[in-house]
């Protein structure tokens, strides 16, 4: 009996002791990058041209300054990819989450068929649509805006998908019943009922969607043309093209660092929310 117990006690601490060791191993291999990544800020490019090194150098300062002392406008630079990215974030995931209350909570004629066409649009790559969005933004006169950036971002496919999971299992229907008993209309309903409830879903999607569009060279890069009105990613590649004589692999570490740190703000600003939100639902399990 003894035994038994003693044996079932090992096997629990040696099952945590591997987790343990693949949960080290795993953040090890996340963070490893952003440490090469700011070592490499640290040292010039002749430095850069021998080789890594496990060591900083003295160089970020005069990095940075050399950055900002270019022709590319970088402060103005992050201020549009913030502009952008979490106008797309807000959006997104305000607009995604109202479209999986109306698919969870009404029943009208083609409602699977029309989570079903959503869901589709996820098969679509953009890369396929991009020249009649091209051709269509230019001839409403949108091109070199960010309107083309932020509007479409509102019919987000995989959002809408991921809200409507999490509503099916957090959202029951008694309670948006119950409301309309007590006589709240329907934007009242979702606005302070549904809303809240849907907290963790919101900031993980408005994390997922905030780096994608941050991220984004893409399409960024067939409509802004303006030196001023283009996002960072356009602005990191432009430094990185530039000609040999003026090409510094130090400064574009400084600037990928430097283009890093607003994600790892809105994470550490959105996370508190998602860790909230599984606690809750530990709890209600």
């Amino acid at each position: 009996m003894t035994d038994h117990k003693t044996g079932k006690g090992m096997s629990i601490h040696g099952r945590r002791a591997i987790a343990y060791i693949v949960l080290v191993l795993m953040t090890f291999l996340c963070l490893i990058w952003f440490y090469i990544l700011f070592i490499n800020a640290t040292r010039s490019h002749a430095e850069l041209t021998k080789g890594f090194t496990p060591l900083p150098s003295t160089h970020l300062i005069e990095n940075f300054q050399h950055l900002m002392a270019g022709t590319l406008p970088v402060i103005r630079g992050m201020l549009n990819s913030l502009f952008v990215s979490v106008t797309c974030a807000a959006l997104c995931t305000y607009f995604s989450t109202m479209t999986a209350y109306a698919i969870h909570v009404y029943d009208f004629a083609g409602k699977r068929f029309i989570s079903a066409f959503i869901l589709a649009v996820m098969m679509i790559p953009s890369q396929v649509t991009v020249l009649g969005f091209l051709q269509l933004i230019g001839k409403m006169g949108l091109d070199d805006s960010y309107v083309p950036l932020i509007v479409p971002s509102i019919a987000a496919p995989v959002t809408f998908f991921y809200m409507k999971q999490y509503m099916e299992s957090t959202l029951p229907l008694s309670l948006v019943e119950s409301a309309r008993i007590d006589g709240a209309n329907e934007f009242y309903t979702f606005n302070s009922i549904v809303l809240p409830l849907m907290k963790p879903a919101i900031s993980v999607q408005a994390i997922f969607t905030f780096v994608s569009n941050w991220n984004n060279y893409f399409t960024p890069a067939l409509i802004l043309h303006t030196d001023t009105k283009k996002t960072l990613p356009i602005l990191i590649a432009q430094l990185r093209s530039a000609d040999w004589l003026k090409f510094d692999m130090g400064q574009v570490y400084v600037m990928i660092a430097f283009s890093i740190f607003p994600v790892i703000l809105v994470y550490l600003i959105l996370s508190k929310y998602i860790v909230g939100g599984v606690a809750v639902g530990a709890v209600k399990g």
